[in-house]
């Protein structure tokens, strides 16, 4: 009994989940210590308040990655479709929240190009969003001729953004319907288990009957639309429909999913591990600009936190790539050695 209940308990501690458990719980000791006012109830809500996309981004993400995809281009998306928005509720005069569905639909239908492209021509994911990262992108200036701005929201949409609802942001129980039904998709139906399989073996998954090119596509697709989606909330929370918004969230959202555990190669990896990526990192965004008695190079942390954040950001990018490549090569080699040995004739039998 006892040894069963320490192979759970090591089990438990192995999980990549219980690290990142651990890691948040680090994270909050370090910025309650150096920093100020850290767990304070209104900076906890700020917390999350402000990096309710990027979680959106991240979860949309994991299907994606799971199939063994990338999509670069969700945070143009977000540019685009809140200037479409912008556009829709300033100068056509639409509600915001009928322009809200219009932007998401139009966001999927940004996803299901990438779709096709992906699946029907068999182009590399990679090259495909990168090139989509810098259409969507244009087209929001474009439209805006670089410079021009949406602003004048009604009351009541811009309450979405900054109001709260049952002592919570009003767009974090948009954000935990999305996550639940993402995390339903992923792990309780059919087509979740399909996206792993893909990703682990594409080729193998079609030989299995799995329609590989359209549940690839219903992946892409998703994240367009909550792609525009999280630019919605983004101008709500802002007040401001611009085309520059959203830049720099595809890095953000991609670490928080490899943070988190899925494999960058596809096939592995849970939504619950992409919260607690996004969790980690909204702790460390927010943390450093807390931390304000402490110096580098002469210049206080907290007036360099973006700066130090997107560096850490990109470390910790790194290191879960090479964490990912270096347990894929080992299980790789654990597997060819188990197969040599149960091939290789043992010579007292002989």
């Amino acid at each position: 009994m006892s040894s069963t209940r320490s192979f759970s308990i090591k089990s438990l501690l192995a999980r990549h989940e219980t690290v990142l458990v651990l890691v948040i719980l680090l994270e909050v000791l370090l910025f309650q210590t150096l920093g100020k006012n850290f767990l304070v109830g209104k900076n906890l809500s700020n917390v999350f308040r402000h990096s309710v996309e990027i979680g959106l981004l991240a979860v949309a993400m994991t299907p994606v990655i799971l199939t063994g995809g990338i999509d670069l281009s969700v945070g143009s998306m977000m540019g685009l479709c809140a200037v479409l928005f912008g556009m829709m509720v300033n100068r056509f005069g639409l509600p915001p929240y009928l322009a809200g569905l219009v932007a998401v639909l139009f966001g999927a239908l940004g996803g299901g190009m990438n779709a096709v492209l992906i699946t029907r021509l068999n182009l590399p994911p990679l090259i495909v969003t990168l090139g989509t990262f810098s259409l969507f992108r244009g087209l929001a200036e474009a439209l805006t001729k670089g410079a021009e701005s949406y602003s004048g929201f009604p009351k009541s949409f811009l309450a979405l953004g900054n109001a709260d609802l049952a002592g919570l942001p009003a767009q974090i129980w948009v954000f935990f319907a999305v996550a639940a039904a993402i995390w339903l998709m992923v792990h309780q139906t059919t087509l979740g288990r399909s996206f792993r399989a893909i990703g682990y073996a594409s080729e193998g998954a079609r030989y299995a009957g799995i329609p590989v090119a359209r549940n690839t596509s219903l992946a892409y697709i998703i994240a367009g639309a909550v792609a525009g989606l999280a630019a919605v909330i983004l101008v709500a929370r802002l007040g401001e429909a611009r085309a520059n918004a959203g830049i720099g969230y595809e890095l953000l959202a991609i670490t928080a999913v490899v943070l988190g555990g899925v494999s960058i190669f596809g096939g592995s990896g849970t939504v619950a591990g992409t919260l607690l990526g996004w969790i980690a990192l909204a702790i460390l965004n927010n943390g450093l600009t807390r931390i304000s008695d402490y110096r580098i190079m002469d210049q206080p942390v907290a007036s360099v936190a973006r700066e130090l954040s997107g560096l850490l950001t990109g470390l910790l990018l790194l290191a879960a790539l090479a964490i990912g490549a270096t347990m894929k090569a080992l299980a790789i080699r654990r597997a060819r050695k188990q197969s040599l040995s149960k091939t290789t004739p043992n010579p007292a039998i002989s």
